[in-house]
């Protein structure tokens, strides 16, 4: 079998670097070259918002030796990324366009979520993972421009909170009083302390999770100092006494006990500041570092896509289990949601011939079906404007963004007046907003068959017959107030789909 060769190429705060990967078949990835160069791009895209001529130059020649190295080692593919310093430039579309005039490399710069999320594929890739989240487990991954916790109970996902305290971020902040060793560390750690506390605060009253699952920069140094047996496990009472220790020393000092290569890495407190607080807050009975991040992930991203790997961890109940959370906090009320989903699926499923959708489109309708009534808890005359908020401003892990902007609009259009396309451009391309008009027409009527939240009915059945979905239930109550809305939700889905909803009940008596 034909073993695929694959180059990840990623563009950081402060150095770009390029991996080239081995794919066999249903084998794990193996990594055979790692080439990094610094370039501090974080530091012009933080302080003044875009990346002038020079850093471009510098860039541009970067990449072009990195295609050079690609072409050596003949990759089939490649894919190349930019992180969170690009999405913070206000040039960045002439950047992407100058760097691909000039070297032919395609980088694309995805949203936060999609960012953490290639990140997180590559642990959920690891054996270990499915059974350190059954026990409880905090994924942290730490970048040059914020940090991001995803917190997992009983195999599920709590939450997913994105944080502005990456270590470039912080020493830029505190730029002034860096050689000031005592005073800086403190004062990084004040920095840290109150969003660190805010989490915990909220989302820890009900979970104690057993592991801390670090990725991040030096973290894979730090460990082989205090983890003799090279698994990437140890003790957080032992890596914490071990990092304090390193507070008392200079950079020079530390890099030289920890065997680095650089030196004078002025980002090296930062982030040992961040593991080290992150670590006492969370207070986890063990910390792991697998030592993969975003360039692993994607490897994995393009060995699922191509079928080379299957993924051992359901990435699509992450989904469901985050959105579950996320209306768990707005106290959505689960009867009615239980009932919705199921409907919406089973509604979604009938119509398969007619709408054209797949299976990312049934878990994004299933995803707006849990959601569609979180904005009540801010707002009752508001609640789909306030729903689409939050939606929008949630982290939902393995959503990639326009996906959360479609389950936003689904849930907004469930209640109000569907727009045309010109009033929605500026959202949403015609493939998708083509997918927002037809999921919001069946979540309107799966919603209508529950006007009452009562749950009147059971055993629902839809088939297409002609021109009509007929969808039969079993009622244990009378329907009269949902046989009277139903037409009203009906006319975006005849107007979409060209058919007609109908209901037929059957009346059961106990």
């Amino acid at each position: 079998m034909k073993i695929t060769t694959f180059a990840a190429i990623y563009i950081g705060s402060y150095e770009v670097s390029l991996k080239i990967f081995e794919l066999p078949p249903k084998k794990p990835i193996r990594e055979i070259d790692h080439v990094r160069a610094r370039l501090e791009i974080g530091k012009d895209a933080y302080l003044k918002g875009y990346i002038g001529f020079e850093l471009m130059e510098e860039l541009g020649n970067i990449l072009l030796e990195y295609k050079k190295i690609m072409d050596g080692y003949k990759a089939d593919s490649y894919t190349a990324y930019a992180g969170g310093g690009f999405r913070a430039i206000k040039n960045v579309l002439f950047v992407l366009d100058q760097l691909y005039m000039r070297t032919g490399i395609q980088v694309h710069v995805p949203s936060n979520s999609e960012h953490r999320f290639i990140g997180y594929k590559a642990v959920a890739f690891q054996p270990e993972f499915d059974e350190m989240t059954r026990q409880g487990a905090a994924v942290v991954n730490v970048g040059g421009g914020n940090l991001q916790v995803t917190l997992f109970a009983d195999g599920k996902v709590v939450t997913t909170q994105h944080m502005i305290l990456g270590s470039m971020r912080l020493r830029e902040q505190l730029s002034s009083i860096q050689n000031l060793v005592a005073h800086y560390e403190n004062q990084i750690e004040v920095l840290i302390n109150k969003n660190l506390e805010v989490f915990k605060s909220i989302y820890m009253k009900e979970h104690k999770p057993k592991h801390l699952i670090f990725m991040g920069d030096y973290v894979m140094e730090l460990m082989k100092k205090i983890d003799k047996k090279g698994n990437g496990l140890v003790s957080t009472e032992k890596f914490i006494k071990a990092m304090r220790k390193l507070y008392k020393k200079n950079v020079a000092q530390i890099a030289t006990e920890l065997d680095l290569f650089n030196e004078n890495d002025p980002l090296l407190i930062p982030y040992i500041v961040l593991y080290t607080r992150i670590s006492e807050e969370l207070n986890t009975e063990e910390i792991w570092a697998p030592g993969i991040g975003v360039m692993e992930g994607m490897a994995y991203d393009y060995a699922e896509q191509n079928r080379i790997l299957k993924p051992p961890h359901n990435f699509e109940e992450d989904i469901i289990s985050a959105a579950r959370q996320l209306s768990k906090r707005y106290e959505g009320f689960s009867p009615h949601i239980d009932a919705l989903t199921k409907t919406s699926a089973l509604v979604f499923d009938a119509m398969k011939k007619v709408h054209g959708m797949g299976k990312r489109e049934r878990i994004l309708i299933e995803t707006a079906a849990i959601l569609h009534d979180c904005g009540k808890y801010i707002s009752l005359v508001h609640s789909s404007e306030c729903a689409y908020n939050i939606i929008l401003n949630s982290e939902i892990i393995g959503l990639k963004h326009l996906e959360r902007q479609i389950v936003a609009c689904v849930v907004l259009y469930n209640k109000q007046p569907m727009p045309d396309y010109d009033e929605l451009k500026d959202r949403l391309d015609r493939e998708s907003y083509m997918t927002v008009a037809k999921l919001a027409a069946i979540l309107r009527v799966s919603n209508a068959l529950d006007r009452s939240h009562k749950q009147k009915f059971k055993n629902v059945r839809a088939v297409i017959r002609g021109k009509q979905l007929v969808i039969s239930v079993d009622s244990v109550d009378d329907m009269l107030l949902e046989k009277n809305l139903f037409a009203a939700k009906a006319e975006l889905f005849e107007r979409v789909f060209g058919i007609e909803p109908v209901i037929r009940e059957k009346r059961v008596y106990n």
